[in-house]
């Protein structure tokens, strides 16, 4: 039995990996998080064998849970990681939050089953020399990448061409630039396949988070981003596709369903659940677009941004988590996002290797030139 800390347990992820681990006896969970989101955390403590919580508020459940450990604060997570013994991180946090944990894991030779895209984004580097260092594994819950892990299973790495990601193109894929000067917010979180939460959807619909998953498959998989392409699959049946050496190629094809590469990262191999759906061959056909730059220039930028490594992935990173709360605050238009990125990697002060404390002063410097340039058009 693999003990486990679930991180983002209020989540859309966090949510559906719950459901997983119910009926099954290989994962028992010890810590969690859930932030502002407490209207979970009692079915968890009666149902799990949970000894440490982190949440922002926790003054209303000491009472009620004193043999509990329950933190809060900055490093809230951090310390809920030292007070428990485990085995396995499911980090499923938003943005860069998620990357000290992920680090910490891996630094203590913990597994980690990823959906927080952010940890390699800004880390990648010193992530995987920890990991060389430790022995830790990585086991990547974005379906693109878990996708693409199943692909590659068997084969040797000098076997692979190319990668090729899919992207539903999010919910303005069939808008053209013009006429996204006035979308709403409720438009860009309309996603027509997924059901995520609010900040991935937004992602999507700028499509950063492909940017951000090229940069993360660079990572997983060791391949040169030349060799990683995008392109458009609008019915997100095909997850993603590995074209080899002999010019042949693998796709993992499934309904648009989380679970499946939930389950496969915690599990490592194809685990029954309930409610899962029979892939319909003949419900529809299956069509793919190539990526337009000029359309979708954030995937470019991206690329652009990891060839380069260092601290500029943690700009963008920070540019596009204040942006995109920006946006979801009613503060700046959509078009805006892209703007602020642009304008924080220009004033960057890039460095080329870097420690945490480097990622970790990047992120924050992009955080406020983005408030500093919204200072600026106010005035």
């Amino acid at each position: 039995m693999r003990r486990a800390i679930l991180l983002g347990a209020s989540g859309s992820i966090g949510k559906q990996t719950i459901d997983i681990l119910k009926g099954q006896d290989d994962i028992v969970l010890v810590a969690v998080s859930v932030y502002e989101h407490s209207d979970i955390l009692d079915e968890l403590l009666k149902d799990q064998n949970i000894k440490a919580v982190y949440m922002k508020d926790a003054s209303g459940f000491y009472d009620r849970y004193p043999e509990i450990n329950f933190f809060d604060g900055d490093d809230g997570i951090l310390k809920m990681m030292e007070a428990v013994e485990y085995d396995l991180v499911i980090n499923a946090l938003v943005g860069y939050v998620g990357f000290k944990p992920t680090y910490k894991a891996i630094s203590e030779g913990k597994d980690v089953a990823l959906a927080n895209k952010e940890s390699l984004v800004v880390g990648g580097d010193i992530i995987k020399a920890m990991m060389q260092k430790t022995g830790a594994k990585l086991y990547p819950i974005d379906s693109e990448h878990s996708a693409i892990y199943q692909a590659l299973k068997g084969s040797d790495h000098d076997e692979i061409k190319r990668l090729i990601i899919t992207a539903s193109g999010g919910a303005f894929r069939d808008k053209k630039r013009n006429e996204l000067i006035n979308v709403t917010k409720a438009e860009a979180l309309a996603h027509p396949t997924w059901s995520m939460g609010a900040k991935i959807t937004i992602d999507s619909a700028t499509m950063m988070n492909k940017g951000f998953e090229v940069i993360e498959a660079h990572h997983l998989f060791d391949i040169d981003f030349d060799k990683i392409d995008v392109v458009i699959h609008k019915e997100s049946i095909v997850h993603s596709l590995v074209e080899f050496s002999d010019a042949s190629i693998l796709a993992q094809l499934s309904e648009p369903d989380m679970r499946l590469p939930i389950s496969y990262a915690l599990f490592d191999k194809h685990q029954a659940f309930d409610g899962a759906k029979t892939l319909d061959l003949l419900r529809s056909p299956l069509t793919f677009l190539p990526l337009d730059d000029d359309r979708f220039p954030l995937v470019k930028i991206a690329k652009a941004v990891g060839k380069l490594g260092g601290n500029l992935a943690a700009y963008l990173n920070g540019a596009n988590d204040t942006a995109v709360s920006l946006f979801l605050n009613d503060k700046i238009s959509f078009l805006k996002i892209e703007e602020m990125i642009l304008r924080v990697l220009k004033d960057a002060y890039y460095k080329k290797e870097v420690d945490i404390n480097d990622i970790d002063q990047a992120y924050h410097h992009a955080c406020d030139l983005v408030y500093s340039y919204i200072n600026e058009d106010i005035r």
